[in-house]
């Protein structure tokens, strides 16, 4: 029989109202968090208006499509003029991959396409990625409690992959209310 090795986040938070327990958990990984939202999703002031009376500083930045290469190369950027010291992703998967992607980038020095299969040299992450929260607003993906972030390179026209245990988020916040604000018929499909 083959072995299984059963990785993901290092804190699972699951439960019917359970933001506001996750919400106190994540003051203890940072204090001047990048906050990545989905444009037009689950509104972003769920999490920010706790987050800001705890005194947290924060920095946000939306997501309005899946990420891309670029993308990330952006906001990693951004987190680094505004000091960031984790990352805190709330939304659906593209939201969480961005996070991730984010995360792990702040740590790791070199350009994004180094560490990308397929199209970049696959090169291992060296360091762990800066502290990542993922709250999820819709269910399906899993991407909050996975090692990969996937990536869109529009010029070639592929997803490719970053991937390493360094991706697992330190803490999931699943509350299924947020799932409330998506579409009846997403919400049931997925």
């Amino acid at each position: 029989m083959k072995s299984l090795d059963f990785v993901t986040a290092s804190r699972v938070i699951f439960g019917k109202g359970c933001l506001k327990d996750g919400i106190n958990a994540i003051s203890q990984l940072g204090k001047r968090p990048m906050v990545v939202y989905a444009a037009g999703g689950a509104p972003v002031e769920t999490i920010t208006a706790p987050l800001y009376e705890m005194g947290l500083t924060l920095t946000k930045h939306a997501v309005d499509h899946e990420p891309s290469v670029d993308l990330i190369q952006r906001m990693v950027k951004s987190a680094r003029e505004n000091d960031c010291d984790s990352v805190i992703a709330f939304g659906g998967g593209s939201v969480m991959d961005a996070g991730k992607a984010t995360s792990a980038m702040l740590t790791n020095s070199g350009d994004l396409l180094e560490y990308l299969e397929v199209i970049g040299q696959n090169k291992p992450l060296t360091l762990p990625a800066a502290p990542c929260v993922t709250i999820p607003t819709t269910a399906g993906t899993g991407a909050e409690v996975t090692r990969n972030a996937v990536l869109a390179v529009p010029e070639k026209k592929v997803k490719v992959s970053l991937r390493s245990n360094y991706l697992l988020p330190k803490l999931a916040i699943v509350d299924p209310e947020l799932t409330l604000s998506c579409p009846k018929h997403v919400t049931a499909s997925s």
